[in-house]
């Protein structure tokens, strides 16, 4: 090719360039203080042109292009266009934005890895139920709950429905959240909701068009991947355990081409590479950068991302992020691949660093109204998985979080706590309240009385003006203080209080005229 066809298709280049950038709506192009006039001069002449510093790059890549006789003006597919701190916060930013993603699908990998049905797991498209409360050595979820028995299971609609069908519940509190691929809640039957009558439900995937059975409402999920995260609240007596396994036997989950016909369960598949030992949130941060991403990116094609996150996947394209395609670390250069090797370390502890600042803090607990539904705040959304993944919506459970005493110090067993409610104060909601003890990892503690939480259904010792001091500690305080007391681990630990359908009225938490009292370190 001659010079002179060279500059050409140079000049033709650069013109359609900043075209597309005038047409997407760029007002940079027309601010003299912004743009820049470049000579591109080469063996068929010099060319002039106003671009920004968008732009400036491609143009000195052009100039070079034609000085060293290359036919084409543009960059050679896969060399580097950002900085590799620029690389990096993007895929800072991407980690954050995945984290829910990843930790629900490395979760299903670890409750559904099973034969058959039996607590804590069950096969994909079949329910788990629970039937007495989680201890000590469960470390499937995060911040288990001890106040209500699990029916939950994952299901993949995105080939078909699946019709899940509540019987009558004669007024007892449960709910149903339905939690898409990034947890958000999309819907959730229950007593708060829907009340508790018989209701069939289709739980129907991104796309689906066709026709359902009669009586049967459509729930649309977001994405192929759904988990249902059933609860329902139990007392844990003998009988209330009974009352309760009934229900959740009559509760039925099926595809909607076996709807109304006999259906058998196909028998689960077993994957022996699948580490059935290690905490789920342990697992997705040990993954190194490339198979974080990796997996990511797979995940994106079946759970379609919302609308609303298109600039974060533009942005995760320009790093070699696409739904359904590997991320093609070849293309961003030896020095900044091994900057990202840090990416999933300094990632987490920036989403636990949102811990301080993502809620109120009263009194020393910090909690939240932004759960259940997220919309663009990536940051919120890992931070709720990593601490207690499967949170519902606020107006199903508010869930104030404690990890300091009324002196900001962190609470260690190797001292004693008293938290002092007045009386009547105790926390309001319509569902049940509950005080969980977890440990640092947020996994409940192992005690003589295999008491994790108390609560509602707790019978408790009061002081003679009719207030409750609940005792924190490791050390049994005695016969006369044991019904009052959560044993704390040697170490450090957190609390949380679970305030489940929370009270909209006077005293609240929601609107603040109820709030959680300091936890006081005692002698």
């Amino acid at each position: 090719m001659s010079a002179e066809p060279r500059m050409t298709a140079m000049s033709r280049t650069v013109k359609y360039l900043s075209s597309i950038v005038k047409t997407s709506g760029s007002n940079v192009l027309h601010d003299q203080h912004s743009a820049t006039k470049i000579v591109a001069t080469g063996k068929g002449g010099p060319v002039k042109i106003w671009c920004t510093q968008w732009t400036k790059l491609l143009v000195v890549m052009s100039t070079v292009a034609l000085a060293t006789g290359l036919t084409s003006c543009s960059k050679e597919p896969g060399s580097p266009k950002l900085s590799t701190d620029e690389a990096k916060s993007i895929a800072m930013d991407a980690y954050v934005y995945g984290y829910a993603l990843v930790t629900m699908e490395m979760t299903r990998r670890v409750m559904t890895n099973v034969e058959k049905a039996e607590p804590p797991r069950a096969p994909m498209g079949q329910l788990m139920r629970m039937r007495e409360y989680p201890n000590a050595a469960f470390r499937d979820v995060t911040a288990p709950n001890a106040d209500t028995l699990y029916t939950n299971g994952f299901i993949d609609v995105g080939k078909e429905p699946w019709i899940l069908s509540l019987p009558e519940a004669d007024g007892r509190y449960y709910l149903f959240p339905m939690l898409d691929g990034f947890t958000n809640v999309f819907e959730v039957p229950g007593k708060r909701t829907t009340g508790t009558g018989p209701q069939t439900y289709a739980i129907t995937g991104p796309g689906w068009k066709g026709t359902l059975p009669q009586g049967v409402q459509e729930y649309k999920s977001p994405t192929a991947l759904v988990w249902l995260l059933g609860r329902i609240y139990c007392t844990g007596t003998p009988e209330d355990y009974t009352a309760v396994h009934k229900l959740q036997d009559a509760i039925s989950l099926v595809p909607l081409s076996s709807y109304g016909k006999p259906y058998t369960p196909p028998a689960g598949h077993v994957d022996p590479s699948i580490d059935m030992k290690t905490p789920v949130r342990e697992q997705v941060n040990n993954l190194s950068t490339k198979a974080y991403f990796d997996l990511l990116t797979t995940l994106l094609k079946d759970n379609p991302p919302a609308e609303a996150d298109k600039p974060m996947l533009e942005k995760m394209a320009t790093i070699g992020m696409e739904p359904g395609k590997p991320f093609d670390t070849d293309k961003l250069g030896t020095e900044t691949v091994s900057a990202l090797e840090s990416v999933p370390k300094e990632a987490f502890a920036k989403i636990m660093a949102h811990f301080k600042e993502a809620g109120n803090n009263i009194n020393g607990w910090v909690f939240t109204t932004k759960t259940g539904q997220y919309g663009t705040d990536y940051l919120q959304r890992a931070l709720i998985t990593a601490i207690g993944l499967g949170a519902n919506r606020p107006q199903d459970a508010v869930y104030p979080t404690s990890e300091v005493d009324n002196t900001g110090k962190p609470y260690d067993g190797a001292n004693k706590y008293v938290l002092h409610f007045d009386k009547g104060q105790f926390p309001p909601a319509e569902g049940f309240w509950s005080l969980t003890m977890y440990d640092a990892g947020m996994f409940f503690v192992d005690n003589p009385l295999g008491r994790y939480t108390l609560s509602q259904r707790n019978t408790f010792t009061p002081n003679p003006d009719g207030s409750v001091d609940l005792y924190l500690q490791h050390q049994n305080p005695g016969p006369e203080k044991e019904a009052n007391w959560l044993p704390a681990p040697t170490g450090k630990f957190n609390l949380m209080l679970r305030l489940y359908w929370p009270k909209e009225t006077p005293p609240s938490i929601i609107d603040g005229t109820w709030k959680p009292p300091a936890v006081q370190q005692v002698p």
